[in-house]
């Protein structure tokens, strides 16, 4: 199922007229989604603590680079050659552990259909490099699962910020509580909304 549905649409539009007032002003969001593995997975450690466009920048060069964008391509990378396109050190060693991980057979991002939430957030953050926000943002555009609020993403906790007069991070994680289980499409219709107010159009 599509995180931005009728369902959701209607939970959390009358859970909060803000809901339906960003609907109404700007429109149903896109029902944003990734492709799973361990290209997406990659991405988005690359996005971490960065803007979006530098993120990708370094992801095209490394696409580049390469014959194919799999782990075994990767691990056999140097972090010399993943500087040269603008990978840094960390992160190097981050992409690298990730392949190693996978071909060793230590790791899988093949999972159950009937996937926990929580389980496969503690799964992903086994591994080196991969923190809750990377975790989180996998789960919610890879795997489409519908209850996930990237807790710690600047954009989401500035809107709400903006919009509920939360303080703090902290804040806005306990008033994403209320919106629950459709937490994803309430993200989607925040990034929306941040996102349309300044002529963008993805968040990812």
């Amino acid at each position: 199922m599509k995180i931005i549905n009728d369902s959701a649409l209607t939970f959390l539009c009358s859970a909060d007229p803000i809901f339906a007032d960003i609907i109404k002003t700007y429109g149903t969001p896109p029902s944003w989604s990734r492709p799973q593995g361990f290209e997406t997975l990659c991405k988005i450690i690359l996005e971490q603590q960065v803007s979006l466009e530098s993120g990708k920048a370094a992801f095209d060069k490394l696409s580049n680079d390469i014959q194919e964008f799999s782990p075994e391509f990767i691990a056999k990378m140097s972090t010399e050659e993943m500087r040269k396109c603008t990978v840094s050190r960390q992160k190097s060693g981050y992409l690298i552990g990730l392949a190693n991980a996978i071909l060793e057979q230590k790791f899988s991002l093949n999972f159950s259909d009937q996937i926990d939430a929580d389980h496969c957030k503690n799964y992903l953050m086994s591994i080196k490099g991969i923190g809750p926000w990377t975790a989180e943002v996998y789960l919610l555009f890879a795997m489409q699962l519908p209850d996930i609020y990237p807790n710690g993403d600047i954009a989401l906790i500035n809107t709400i910020k903006e919009l509920w007069q939360a303080k703090n991070a902290a804040e806005a994680l306990i008033k994403s509580a209320e919106w629950s289980p459709h937490r994803s499409a309430a993200s989607f219709i925040l990034w929306h909304y941040y996102l349309s107010k300044r002529g963008r159009t993805s968040p990812m």
